[in-house]
């Protein structure tokens, strides 16, 4: 078991997973073989394998709880199993899955908005685990700073200063140009040099 970055520990790849996403029947275009599924089936779990714990640390950072990651993670997986028959280039499959992992990311705090603006405030009566967990990632400076940043902003330092994805890959994940990638940057960089030295 792996500790991620301010969130706990990250799971290593549970095998239950693993056989799961390679069980999950792929749709067959016509003309498909068994034997092209297999192939295909493997590819997913080698990806699957040597990237899994990566996504989830992406994941976390973007939607600040390992759970929730873990979720947007294997959904990716899934979705790409699902459709790996329209994907042309194979080598492409794991720019897929990190420009999955971020769109769904941003669904996820899109839906938390939408339910944090409806919800009724109600405070518990005392603190939970999940609480003093939270407490402990709030205490986190640099963390803090991080969630102030305007969700696009944050998503760019995340991919490159966490996940060290260069502008190009930034710009395939998030599907914007390497220009914005760059200004992005350079306004979230110079926003968290601000809010640190303050601090």
């Amino acid at each position: 078991m792996a500790v991620g970055p301010g969130f706990g520990p990250v799971p290593a790849q549970p095998p239950e997973v693993t056989a799961h996403i390679t069980a999950i029947p792929a749709p067959e275009p016509a003309g498909t073989t068994g034997a092209a599924r297999i192939s295909a089936d493997a590819a997913i779990t080698e990806l699957y394998c040597a990237h899994y714990r990566p996504l989830v640390r992406l994941a976390a950072l973007l939607v600040h709880d390992v759970a929730t990651a873990e979720e947007v993670v294997q959904d990716s997986f899934v979705a790409l199993h699902a459709g790996l028959h329209r994907l042309r280039d194979h080598e492409k499959a794991l720019a897929y899955l990190r420009a999955a992992v971020v769109n769904r990311s941003r669904s996820v705090l899109r839906h938390r908005a939408v339910v944090d603006r409806n919800a009724a405030k109600v405070l518990p009566d005392m603190p939970s685990a999940e609480n003093s967990a939270l407490a402990l990632i709030e205490r986190s400076s640099v963390m803090s700073a991080l969630r102030l940043l305007p969700g696009r902003q944050r998503e760019v330092v995340v991919l490159r200063f966490y996940a060290d994805l260069s502008e190009a890959q930034i710009a395939a994940a998030m599907g914007i140009t390497r220009g914005a990638v760059k200004s992005h940057t350079s306004r979230a960089l110079a926003a968290l040099r601000s809010v640190l030295e303050q601090a």
